[in-house]
């Protein structure tokens, strides 16, 4: 192999890829920082996406239909930060995601329908912004797939 043939050549990430002759030409630290960064934007669209929504729900309806948005929209971004610590852990000792974070879900639902001053449907279309962000940054990468 010459100079040149070999600056060339990837080198393996981690030791089980030099093993078994795996050459991947991308570092394993550049996926998890992509994954950090999108991880990062997503958190801020969805807090930016909280907020109008909230002032949006307090001027037209009431305080109360905003508060009962606003617990289901944190309960939302607790989920995304769930599930984002799940897909981080996965790959490495984890082979699947785990289902505890519907429990989250379950346990709020279910804490709409006992207590009187609570309103399901704020709490659940709150908890659904986060499906709101994902939507945005298909969009926003649709239109500006640089970013």
């Amino acid at each position: 192999m010459s100079l040149s043939e070999e600056s060339i050549a990837p080198n393996p990430t981690t030791p089980q890829d030099a093993e078994s002759g795996f050459e991947d030409t991308e570092p394993v630290n550049t996926s998890m920082s992509e994954f950090y960064q999108l991880y990062q934007k997503l958190l801020v669209i969805t807090l930016v996406l909280t907020g109008i929504i909230f002032i949006s729900v307090w001027i037209f309806y009431s305080l109360n239909i905003a508060l009962n948005y606003l617990l289901g929209a944190c309960t939302g971004v607790f989920y995304l930060k769930m599930l984002a610590k799940d897909v981080e852990s996965l790959g490495g000792e984890k082979k699947r995601l785990s289902k505890n974070r519907f429990a989250l879900f379950i346990g709020l639902i279910i804490l709409a329908t006992q207590w009187r001053d609570l309103q399901v449907m704020p709490i659940f279309l709150g908890f659904l912004t986060y499906k709101g962000t994902l939507l945005v940054y298909m969009v926003q990468t649709a239109f500006n797939p640089d970013s």
